[in-house]
């Protein structure tokens, strides 16, 4: 319970000062966005969280208006045509996640666990990988074992696997860990 407890507290008081800190920036990549692209500076993307729960996650439209339009549900790939110039610089520095630190202060993620994925995307990978159901046990997080020791080419069932290690072995000082680790990653140059 405490655990819990503490891990909620730590996303309200993380993501509450990552939302003031970060405000300018928002600001430059909201501009930067509409100069590049008409149309509307959030992206708003339907994924599924603790217990099967759908809430709309939050990012920085890095993609043209519409770009699901004829090719449906499918991931993103490096040299993606329906990604804006502007799209390219926020998605390499992840600047077009930060607006999940809204979903976090809301209750609908958390800093770390299991990426939320869309509903018909988890179902393929449910009828492959069963067991991905499990990573449901868990409100989804912004970073998490997969984001950081996987990579862009890592399988579903490695990003499973490294989900449920992060499932199984949770404590406050894992997320913290994590955490750490997460934003050394991001001031890297690798």
């Amino acid at each position: 319970m405490y655990q819990k407890f503490g891990k909620r507290a730590l996303d309200i008081l993380l993501s509450g000062c990552g939302i003031v800190v970060l405000a300018p920036v928002y600001l430059l990549v909201a501009l930067a966005i509409k100069l590049d692209d008409p149309g509307p500076v959030f992206f708003r993307q339907k994924r599924m969280t603790r217990n099967g729960r759908e809430f709309d996650i939050l990012k920085f439209r890095s993609m043209i208006v519409d770009a699901e339009k004829y090719a449906g549900a499918v991931l993103a790939t490096e040299d993606d045509p329906r990604i804006t110039k502007t799209g390219k610089i926020i998605r390499a520095t992840r600047l077009d996640e930060l607006p999940q630190i809204i979903n976090i202060f809301k209750g609908d993620m958390s800093i770390v666990g299991p990426r939320p994925e869309r509903k018909v995307i988890a179902e393929e990978y449910y009828k492959e990988i069963p067991e991905f159901q499990y990573r449901l046990k868990v409100r989804g997080g912004l970073t998490g074992y997969a984001q950081i020791y996987g990579k862009y080419n890592t399988s579903a069932y490695d990003k499973l696997r490294l989900d449920m290690m992060y499932i199984e072995n949770y404590s406050l000082m894992l997320d913290i860990k994590l955490i750490i680790l997460t934003l050394r990653i991001i001031f890297s140059k690798d």
